[in-house]
């Protein structure tokens, strides 16, 4: 199946760098303050993927009371903050974009700013340069599958001609609706329902290598 991808479109957070749990975390700190009572298993497996919007639309939901209008703002700088002292990346993934012989590029939820922060701090951000695509800049988050489309188009491609790689249900429903193969990373797939709803799961990127070399 693999030899038919002439693209690949990464997702960021979780695929690329290893920063789930360095933002979650600062969420449920930042929910907890406002009488949340959640902890980081229940961001896992309830934000996961989800745009900032909808995760501040259910801390609304469970604390009954409005965000403070500063709480996105003050999530950004505190998160950037922790993404300085502890971001890594995925295990392999260096090797793994640096070995890739067909165009490749990232598609994702975050504001701009933090994907190119996140991606030059693990050394990533060459590998990229101007091939990012932020669901901010057409305002049209996953499960709509806008931003594939828009990376796809952008990098030249079909939506059949390119392999999507993401972590989260609501990435992959999006890479779906849109009509891409899909492949799913399964190392934190914290609702275990990746393996049923992908065209091929992986637990390793030297799995996904190895995949795209058949």
């Amino acid at each position: 199946m693999s030899s038919q991808f002439k693209c690949i479109i990464f997702d960021c957070d979780g695929v690329l760098v290893d920063s789930e749990a360095i933002g979650n975390s600062v969420i449920v700190d930042l929910a907890n303050t406002l009488g949340a009572n959640i902890d980081l298993n229940y961001a896992y497996r309830n934000f996961k993927g989800e745009s900032f919007n909808d995760i501040m639309q259910k801390i609304e939901r469970l604390t009954g009371k409005e965000l403070p209008a500063n709480f996105e703002d003050t999530y950004r700088t505190t998160s950037f903050e922790a993404f300085r002292k502890n971001i890594k990346p995925i295990d392999g993934v260096l090797e793994l974009v640096n070995d890739l012989k067909i165009p490749f590029c990232v598609a994702t939820s975050g504001p701009e700013p933090k994907i190119r922060l996140n991606l030059e701090l693990t050394g990533l951000l060459p590998y990229f340069k101007d091939h990012i695509f932020s669901c901010y800049a057409i305002q049209k988050w996953k499960p709509d599958p806008a931003v594939f489309l828009w990376a796809a188009n952008e990098m030249g491609f079909e939506p059949q001609g390119c392999l999507v790689v993401e972590d989260s249900i609501v990435g992959v429903k999006a890479a779906k609706l849109g009509g891409f193969k899909v492949a799913g990373y399964t190392e934190h797939d914290y609702n275990n329902q990746l393996t049923n709803l992908v065209d091929f799961s992986f637990s390793t990127m030297s799995d996904l290598k190895a995949f795209l070399k058949q």
